[in-house]
């Protein structure tokens, strides 16, 4: 029997992340966002609003990825793809999409950012294994894909990341029966790589900033998914 893993899932998350914390968080948050638009780099905004607040590392992280400036929301938004998908090309972060799900599933802790992504705080740090909840995440994937009548899905793994070639084994395995094509690659600088293309299936903001156009997948799924979920993108402004 497959051991039963909570991806994401931290004790002191129950402190971190209770009502009182919560609101701290948002205002928070709130300062860290005007900073920002102020044009401070986000380091020393976090160190700065971090401090203040006395805010632990989980909920500094937090900060960091849920809180963005106006310029890149806007940025972001306007790359956006929300319909018309049928026989795209789609490119795919492959880590950053299975875990986000992985969390969601595992009922952990997901943040709705303020440029209308989902993420997590799982922070596996270039350490990976495949777990329970991985099988139904990247079935969660294929049949999204399916719905939007893609031609082909691309899938890139980090080489560097470990269980990356399993995890590649398993994507083709789980998904060979869809009708659009698959491929999947094990490559060095995955975000190097999604910077240069369109019809990106992404939640990370260095390549969001960079790509020339993204579909916010994770967020049509974790619609199907109820979590705790902080909420930055109706919270702050």
């Amino acid at each position: 029997m497959c051991k039963i893993v909570k991806r994401g899932y931290f004790d002191s998350d129950k402190r971190d992340f209770n009502d009182a914390s919560i609101l701290k968080l948002y205002q928070a948050g709130y300062d860290l966002y005007f900073l920002l638009n102020q044009g401070y780099p986000m380091k020393g905004a976090i160190t700065f609003v971090g401090n203040h607040y006395l805010l632990s590392e989980r909920q500094r992280l937090a900060l960091m990825r849920g809180i963005s400036s106006d310029k890149n929301i806007e940025n972001r938004k306007q790359k956006e793809i929300k319909c018309n998908f049928q026989n795209r090309v789609v490119h795919i972060d492959a880590f950053n999409t299975i875990i986000t799900l992985e969390v969601a599933l595992s009922q952990s802790l997901l943040l709705q950012c303020m440029d209308g992504t989902i993420r997590d705080l799982a922070a596996l740090r270039g350490s990976y294994r495949i777990i329970d909840k991985t099988p139904l995440a990247i079935m969660h994937i294929g049949e999204a894909l399916e719905q939007y009548q893609i031609k082909k899905a691309v899938f890139y793994l980090d080489a560097p990341v470990s269980n990356s070639g399993t995890l590649k084994k398993k994507i083709l395995e789980l998904l060979e029966a869809f009708s659009y094509e698959i491929e999947v690659n094990v490559i060095h600088d995955v975000d190097r790589t999604l910077q240069e293309l369109e019809n990106v299936i992404t939640s990370d903001a260095i390549i969001l900033d960079n790509c020339k156009s993204w579909i916010n997948l994770n967020k049509k799924i974790e619609q199907t998914v109820k979590n705790c979920v902080i909420d930055f993108k109706n919270n702050i402004k």
